[in-house]
């Protein structure tokens, strides 16, 4: 049976992945850093081990992979999930806002897939990166959330390049716009409306649509896909800046 590590699990996107691969046979370790929601989450799925885990302390991440093997035995598949949204006007982003996004976003990424590497050469496993759409496209408010996502994405690439000798194959996924309860929240019905006006499919994405993507590249049916950005957007980034009203 093969194992996966995904991070961020508590909630979102990371635990429609960790659903997702328990649907497939898979067990998974969710790690995340909030204690009481990764405990209540995994308290009612078979198949899996909770580690709490911040992903932006190395020492921690030691910990955890020790865990993973002791417990596991092996690791087949890295899912980088975890991440944090702050967002704010470039004026006003000084450089303790910007380190807590780089620590998470970007660093975090780096440091698990460093720490795992080792156990995935033995496999022959995956890494799958989560960057975002504003990793690919600029917009007002992210330029450190999206600068985050577009170091990962060149992360991701140099991680195919160096470890494809040992069979790693690694990709990165972009979600879009995605209907998650967050978003929803914050979301005002002017940006909802506005959102569908610009993604061609006229609509948000789902938490599992991202996450079937993620899982099939950690599958043998991608076992020749390597180095790849893949945008899971409804066709969002393809539509540059264009206005909606021209397509018409």
């Amino acid at each position: 049976m093969k194992r996966a590590i995904v991070t961020g699990a508590a909630r979102g996107i990371g635990l429609a992945t960790t659903k997702l691969f328990l649907r497939d046979g898979w067990r998974v370790v969710m790690v995340d850093r909030d204690a009481p929601e990764l405990e209540k989450v995994a308290a009612g799925l078979e198949g899996v081990l909770p580690i709490i885990c911040d992903v932006s302390q190395p020492d921690q991440i030691a910990a955890m992979v020790a865990e993973v093997i002791e417990k596991e035995g092996r690791i087949d598949a890295l899912v980088n999930n975890a991440g944090v949204a702050d967002f704010g006007p470039i004026d006003e982003t000084d450089f303790k806002r910007w380190r807590t996004v780089m620590e998470t976003n970007l660093d975090g990424i780096f440091l698990c897939s460093q720490e795992v590497a080792p156990h995935l050469k033995e496999t022959s496993g995956a890494i799958v990166n989560i960057a975002s759409i504003s990793g690919l496209r600029a917009s007002t408010l992210r330029v450190a959330y999206g600068t985050s996502k577009a170091g990962v994405m060149h992360l991701t690439r140099q991680q195919a390049a160096e470890w494809g000798e040992w069979g790693i194959r690694a990709n990165c996924v972009c979600p879009g716009p995605v209907r998650t309860k967050l978003a929803m929240a914050v979301h005002s019905q002017e940006i909802i409306e506005a959102y569908h006006d610009a993604i061609p499919l006229n609509r948000y994405g789902s938490e599992d649509e991202i996450g079937e993507v993620i899982v099939f590249l950690c599958s043998d049916k991608a076992s020749f896909v390597s180095g790849q950005i893949i945008a899971v957007d409804g066709g969002f980034e393809s539509t540059g800046i264009g206005l909606p009203a021209l397509r018409r």
